[in-house]
């Protein structure tokens, strides 16, 4: 109602009149709002719409007369979705103001999201409103904006768990050796973009992979798997085989196989049929042939390549989530499963490229060092260890050449550098030396020879060495030395250390006149130090520090047999050596003291890195030890050893701890790995590959484990000749 005083002073107009007036400017101001406006009879149940605006005519398409009998023909529902009518009733009852989101159809039939206002129209007496105000607020362009917003932060989501997922696979290849590797890659590709993934490494045929293996090389082109190989099958077969023709790098784009088709017998796809695929705990992933549900497509794995340098390495085989193959896959997942084989693939390539060189340098080097030397006469002890951190190859040697019953020829030397060419150099300058050694005895005319040889020769590299000749005179020996460039042996007798630094000269291939030869006599005890400048020699260390360390750790050695002198040597100055090392111990034996064996502390031990060829070095360190101490019967130690020694190097990681100690009761071994995981004696040991080995050093000795600060160690004790079956403690 319009106030009557205001209207009576209106621009003179009437109450009546000025009345007329406003009620004409509402109306065509209701009518001229671009916001749909709706005004609803309240009185009756349905609440018919009695008036619309320009603006409602416009959003649905519907007048007055155009909704009223297209609510008589079908109902509100054709018009009006999702409104919760008790609702509306409960607020018409109450007759307060109310919203509810709803889905309008226009007229065209097309449909809108839009908030409806209800508002009550009252009297002034206050009674139950007759009419309502209905008000529509369309919501599709910010039902639009709400989702491109949506997909915005998806697309980032997806994004940021790509980079996540790809940092972690590269975290987890960081760790190359870990056994578990490609497992966990799996795992976690599973847990966030598939529904199951599986590695297959090409390696003379195709086998399930946990980690990367650099001990087997890839086969290439031809790739085998099973028993049958692809010749027994049609070549028009195999020509059609998807998966062959990844591992044969004819093709790198994803292959689809059904893990329950029918291949060629002997092909990749078959063999991956057979044996990829969820099992256990994930089995309902991959639900049986004959279920009455399954979805065309259920068995459709993925299969990507996983390509190295020049070959493939092997393949990932993946489920996708839902079914369907490659179909199940968007585009940002097959992106990333792509970028996942790839970094796999580089990491595995290098690694077992690092293991071929690794395996070709250290063949090289061991093949020009000669095995432990077994001297009449005198004890002695040799050792060499490459730095591991140059392909397990350099320039240091030892040579330990018995010329005559009463002749010995020493020589230790080192070439500079750590690579093939250094190890190369090296192999001329040793056959050089041992070949004039046969001819002359004199070590100083020797070296002359070979000045004159090796410049000729125009070995690369620079060396230097030291040549001994030992005479036997009597029960003493006679020493005669010249040096080229080579740090000086060291004489031990009763505990005084002297340098025998005489006879010095340049490098060979430098001594450009005649070469000297000094001379000393040794005694029953006394003991020479032969070795090569990574011994003594650290970043944080000079040479001459070096040197004193060793002549005092020399002077201290309480042990009397070569073997014992040379391993407290290294376990005192080479526990973590930054070079090569090259250490020969020449002990000359008392045949009058029947009680020196008694008087070694009888303890020996060694730090292994964790590789295959600690496993021999292991064995022939026990044989050693074992004849240096005089114990006859060593077949069980050494039996017992290699097996410990085998597990620490196939199930454990970081360097391998290998100790003996005499009990006077039988041997002790202890190995120790950084694994805490406790050995087993059992075949088929979740996780674990074996289990005879244990069962072996069961049958030989008494052994047991217990945890240590690195991992877990692991006891043997070996008695002398025997071979039943003892209780294990």
């Amino acid at each position: 109602m319009v106030n009557s005083q205001a209207a009576h002073t209106f621009d003179g107009r009437t109450d009546e009149q000025a009345d007329d007036w406003l009620r004409d400017v509402r109306d065509r101001a209701l009518q001229s709002l671009t916001v749909p406006v709706a005004v609803l009879d309240g009185t009756q149940r349905e609440m018919p719409v009695v008036w619309v605006n320009d603006a409602f005519e416009k959003a649905t398409g519907f007048g007055v007369a155009e909704l009223g009998a297209h609510r008589a023909e079908h109902g509100i529902e054709r018009v009006v979705h999702g409104i919760d009518l008790a609702a509306v009733a409960a607020d018409v009852r109450a007759g307060r103001n109310a919203v509810h989101e709803v889905t309008l159809h226009r007229a065209d039939g097309t449909g809108f999201t839009c908030r409806v206002h209800l508002s009550p129209v009252r009297t002034l007496d206050g009674a139950l409103p007759a009419h309502w105000v209905a008000v529509l607020e369309d919501l599709s362009d910010q039902l639009t904006h709400e989702a491109e917003q949506n997909a915005r932060v998806e697309a980032e989501r997806q994004e940021w768990r790509g980079v996540s997922l790809i940092a972690q696979v590269s975290d987890l290849l960081m760790g190359v050796d870990d056994p578990h590797a490609l497992r966990e890659i799996a795992g976690m590709l599973a847990s966030g973009v598939v529904a199951w993934a599986g590695f297959y490494l090409n390696d003379g045929g195709l086998r399930a992979a946990e980690g990367i293996d650099p001990m087997h090389p890839p086969s290439g082109q031809g790739a085998r798997h099973g028993e049958v190989h692809h010749e027994s099958a049609p070549a028009a077969a195999w020509a059609r085989d998807a998966v062959q023709r990844l591992l044969d790098a004819e093709s790198d784009e994803p292959v689809e196989i059904d893990l329950e088709g029918s291949y060629p017998s002997g092909s990749a796809s078959a063999w991956l049929a057979a044996h990829a695929g969820p099992t256990g705990a994930d089995a309902h992933l991959f639900p049986p042939a004959d279920e009455d549900t399954l979805v065309p497509g259920d068995h459709a794995a993925i299969v990507l390549p996983v390509p190295g340098r020049r070959r493939v390495m092997g393949v990932l085989v993946v489920l996708a989530r839902g079914g369907g193959g490659l179909a199940g896959l968007s585009a940002s997942d097959q992106t990333l499963l792509e970028l996942t084989v790839r970094r796999v693939g580089l990491v595995a390539d290098n690694a077992r490229l690092y293991a071929y060189e690794h395996r070709l340098a250290e063949t090289l080097q061991r093949a020009m060092l000669p095995e432990q030397a077994e001297v009449d006469g005198l004890d002695v002890w040799t050792y060499y260890a490459p730095n591991s951190e140059n392909l397990q190859i350099g320039g240091d040697w030892y040579d330990v050449l018995q010329l005559s019953p009463d002749v010995v020829t020493l020589v230790v030397g080192d070439v500079v550098g750590h690579d093939v060419e250094a190890a190369a150099a090296m192999g001329q300058l040793r056959s050089v030396v041992r070949s004039y050694t046969y001819d002359v005895v004199d070590p100083g005319p020797v070296l002359e020879r070979v000045d004159q040889l090796v410049t000729g020769m125009r070995v690369p590299r620079p060396a230097g060495l030291v040549l001994s000749t030992l005479t036997r005179a009597g029960e003493s020996w006679l020493l005669a030395y010249s040096r080229a460039g080579h740090l000086p042996a060291l004489h031990v007798r009763a505990g005084t250390v002297t340098a025998l630094d005489g006879a010095g000269g340049a490098l060979i291939g430098f001594g450009g006149g005649g070469r000297s030869t000094a001379y000393a006599d040794l005694v029953p005890g006394d003991v020479l130090v032969y070795y090569t400048d990574g011994l003594i020699e650290r970043r944080d260390r000079g040479l001459r520090e070096g040197m004193a360390a060793l002549s005092d750790v020399a002077s201290q050695v309480t042990a009397r047999d070569a073997a014992g002198i040379g391993e407290e040597l290294l376990s005192r100055l080479a526990d973590h050596p930054e070079d090569d090392v090259a250490v020969v111990v020449v002990r000359v034996p008392d045949p009058n003291d029947h009680l020196e064996w008694a008087r070694s502390p009888r303890r020996r031990r060694w730090s292994l890195p964790s590789e295959p060829s600690s496993i021999a070095r292991a064995r022939h360190a026990v044989v050693r030890t074992c004849q240096a101490w005089g114990i006859a019967d060593w077949s069980n130690a050494e039996l017992v050893v290699s097996e410990l020694v085998a597990n620490a190097v196939l199930h454990g990681y970081g360097h391998v701890m290998l100790q003996l100690y005499d009990t006077g009761d039988g041997l002790r071994i202890e190995v120790e790995d950084a694994n805490p995981t406790p050995p087993v004696t059992i075949d088929g040991h979740p996780g674990r590959v074996g289990g005879f080995g244990m069962q072996i050093v069961e049958r030989l000795a008494d052994w047991g484990w217990r945890q240590s600060p690195r991992g877990k160690l692991v006891w043997a004790k070996v008695r002398p000749g025997e071979t039943a079956a003892p209780t294990r403690g």
